[in-house]
């Protein structure tokens, strides 16, 4: 213990006789880290919020269909419906699951929309409002005009379809649409609010009130194409995709075949995609950081070896051990590494606490006015400090091991 006391006692005196090499490498290590912590915290402030407006205004975190619906989502097949005792059955299984908040089932279907003057198509989700708004809380943000609620009756149209159709709030529409027996109906509704378009899987459905969607259908009972699921915690979304994956696969149709499938929102927003290039940068700013650090100190512990050859001869000559002699230059290169980290946390964490201060706002979409929140996880700290540690000792090894295996005589003739 007395002995690793003095290593460190004579490695810090080391540092602090050459100051300016010293301040140089720790000021570059010190940088190294803030930019890492201030990209991760932007980014992954970035990231959240894109997930948050795709989970929380349209897909939800998870969703169910009946087995092979997804494939042959596009066409929105009736016939593919749970059928009412089949979502009974799922909904037992949802209510028992803990990690769940709130789930929504939906109709979905595709029409034809009049305005008495002019057709289109349209694809439309038939809701209970009370359930969806629970399980899509920023659903009602996107209804850019009108009421942010949904009656029987009322119809939410997207907004391009809107303008293109050139109609507005409190005007009078006809739904006609076919159901899976192939019969035909119409209804009237009244356009009660504006949606707000966005990208993404169901960014440019309209919605109907759940009853008005069996009624147009001509359903006897309900047959629901998806059932949209809000967790507690987003962050537990694995552990609790995977516990309700194993729960209703059990499920099985009179075939022995599975009656459901579940997929999580990567598997159905092409955002998914954005989210992992997102992890990828920051991985490749993390190896940045870590040839920043390995260049930088490997280069100081290199010159510190090449100017200090007779004293490492002296020291060598009067019995010190070659071990002792490599833990003098792996303890310079773990309190360069230790100060960078600790100095370049404290600032980085300065750093984003003003960002937060500043409200700076930014457009995502047709979205404006969000306010960059950007926050880092003390483990992504943690693991930002360990890696700068663990990279200052390595980048140390080469120059303590060659140090250490100096001969004496060879070093002290050294001029």
């Amino acid at each position: 213990m007395a002995a690793m006391t003095s290593v460190f006692k004579i490695a810090l005196r080391n540092l602090l006789r050459y100051k300016r090499r010293t301040a140089l490498t720790a000021t570059l290590v010190t940088l190294g880290v803030i930019f890492v912590l201030v990209f991760t915290s932007i980014a992954g402030s970035f990231k959240q919020m894109m997930i948050s407006q795709i989970t929380d205004s349209m897909l939800g975190h998870l969703q169910i269909h009946r087995k092979g619906y997804v494939a042959a989502i596009e066409s929105l097949p009736l016939n593919m419906n749970m059928k009412q005792a089949g979502f009974e059955k799922l909904e037992k299984l949802l209510k028992q699951e803990q990690g769940i908040a709130a789930y929504s089932p939906r109709i979905k279907f595709g029409g034809m929309f009049s305005n008495f003057m002019e057709t289109t198509n349209i694809r439309l989700n038939g809701i209970d409002p009370q359930k969806e708004f629970a399980t899509v809380p920023l659903l009602p943000d996107r209804i850019i005009s009108g009421e942010k609620s949904l009656k029987k009756g009322d119809i939410l149209v997207p907004e391009l379809l809107a303008r293109g159709m050139n109609v507005k709030v409190g005007d009078t529409v006809v739904i006609v649409a076919t159901n899976q027996n192939g019969s035909v109906n119409g209804k009237q509704f009244r356009i009660s609010g504006i949606l707000e378009s966005a990208t993404g899987p169901g960014g440019r459905d309209g919605y109907v009130h759940f009853d008005d969607a069996i009624e147009l259908l001509r359903m006897e009972q309900p047959e629901i194409s998806e059932v949209a699921v809000r967790l507690k915690k987003f962050s537990a979304l694995n552990k609790v995709a995977k516990s309700l994956r194993q729960v209703v696969a059990a499920e099985k149709n009179p075939m022995g075949k599975p009656l459901f499938e579940l997929h999580s929102w990567e598997d159905l927003s092409p955002f998914a995609k954005v989210a992992k290039m997102l992890n990828l940068m920051t991985v490749f700013i993390k190896v940045m950081l870590i040839a920043i650090v390995l260049v930088s100190i490997m280069n100081v512990m290199i010159m510190a070896v090449f100017e200090r050859i007779r004293e490492i001869g002296t020291i060598a000559a009067i019995g010190t051990p070659p071990a002792t002699i490599r833990s003098l230059f792996l303890v310079e290169g773990l309190c360069l590494g230790l100060f960078g980290a600790v100095l370049g946390n404290l600032i980085g964490i300065i750093i984003i606490g003003i960002v937060n201060l500043s409200q700076i706002t930014f457009s995502f979409g047709q979205q404006t006015g969000l306010i960059l929140k950007a926050s880092i996880a003390p483990a992504d700290i943690l693991m930002v400090s360990v890696i700068v540690v663990i990279v200052s000792v390595l980048a140390t090894l080469q120059p303590a091991i060659k140090a250490s295996k100096m001969e004496p005589i060879d070093a002290l003739r050294h001029v």
